[in-house]
């Protein structure tokens, strides 16, 4: 059985003559009845009973239309990929993304993305704050954390690397003041904390929830410093001068523990809720290029490469 075939029976049955059908299918009406007669015969069954006023499919007729357009259906979104795989992408793409991952690791990414397809147009917004992606127009987000709640359900999360938070400090702030041995001890240290971003009762974030290992309760410790901010930058650059220690995903800072500037305190001590995730609106397809960016930033960031080698290895001694 060939494609012109199921088109004929759904021809047939949708237009309920024969001399209809052949209208639709631009050919001669002899035409159709002989086709059909033809069909019938290799299949050894009538497929619509004809009457003056009417054809209606037989029982053996309306099954096979109805596995007709389920094919034809096929067809016809197969042809369409692989017509789309020929064309070049093109169109435009908006995200929304973070500050300080969207300029560090984001940025070159896309950059690099647009340079293998010039025919698409990105625009980058950055925000602290998740915009509603779909009422703003925005193809999707690359976030640090997944969304919950009611906005779960409107959104399609993806995780596209791993990534977690840990606990840094300067070399010469531990020499003046030593490398606490136990989670407990940072409560006898200065601990530089990052306030809520948007909170305009400036809530500070002094408990922080570690994992020790793979285990999956986390251990709590009440921290408290002189210097705290709504900005994650400052509270990084506070850091590096030596003011304390602080809690800050390894993508932020993996130059400086390469370099030495900074090395982990309680190596064994992380906080794993800072994976990088790809937020999108619900809808039933996605175009080509959308899904050339997921695929894109998937190989990308899959190995973590802000998880190099010294990110395990520098660590302060305790006490």
């Amino acid at each position: 059985m060939e494609r012109s075939d199921l088109e004929l029976v759904l021809a047939i049955r949708d237009c309920g003559s024969l001399t209809a059908a052949a209208l639709r299918l631009d050919v001669a009406p002899p035409v159709v009845t002989k086709r059909l007669a033809a069909l019938e015969g290799r299949l050894g069954q009538r497929l619509f009973q004809r009457t003056t006023r009417r054809v209606s499919p037989t029982a053996e007729g309306e099954t096979l239309c109805e596995r007709a357009l389920v094919l034809l259906l096929g067809f016809a979104t197969l042809e369409a990929e692989l017509q789309e795989q020929k064309k070049e992408p093109t169109g435009l793409i908006r995200l929304a993304a973070t500050f300080g991952f969207g300029r560090l690791w984001l940025g070159p990414a896309l950059a690099r993305f647009q340079e293998r397809y010039p025919r698409i147009e990105i625009q980058l917004q950055l925000t602290e704050q998740l915009p509603d992606l779909a009422f703003e127009g925005f193809d999707g987000a690359i976030w640090l954390w997944s969304v919950q709640g009611r906005r779960a359900a409107q959104c399609v999360s993806r995780r596209l690397a791993r990534n977690q938070r840990v606990l840094v400090a300067a070399p010469h702030y531990l020499q003046q003041r030593g490398a606490p041995s136990r989670l407990e001890a940072l409560q006898d240290h200065a601990c530089l904390l990052v306030r809520e971003n948007g909170d305009a009762t400036g809530q500070r974030f002094d408990t922080w929830s570690l994992h020790r290992g793979s285990m999956k309760t986390p251990e709590r410790v009440r921290v408290h410093g002189p210097l705290s901010s709504n900005s994650g930058e400052l509270v990084r650059d506070w850091c590096l001068q030596g003011r304390g220690i602080m809690l800050r995903s390894l993508w932020d800072i993996s130059p400086e523990l390469d370099s030495g500037r900074l090395v982990r305190v309680l190596p064994g001590y992380a906080m794993p809720d800072a994976d990088i995730h790809w937020l999108a609106p619900q809808r039933t397809d996605s175009p080509r290029r959308i899904r050339l960016l997921i695929d894109y930033l998937l190989a990308q960031f899959e190995d973590a490469p802000w998880k190099t080698s010294a990110v395990d290895s520098r660590s302060a001694p305790p006490d």
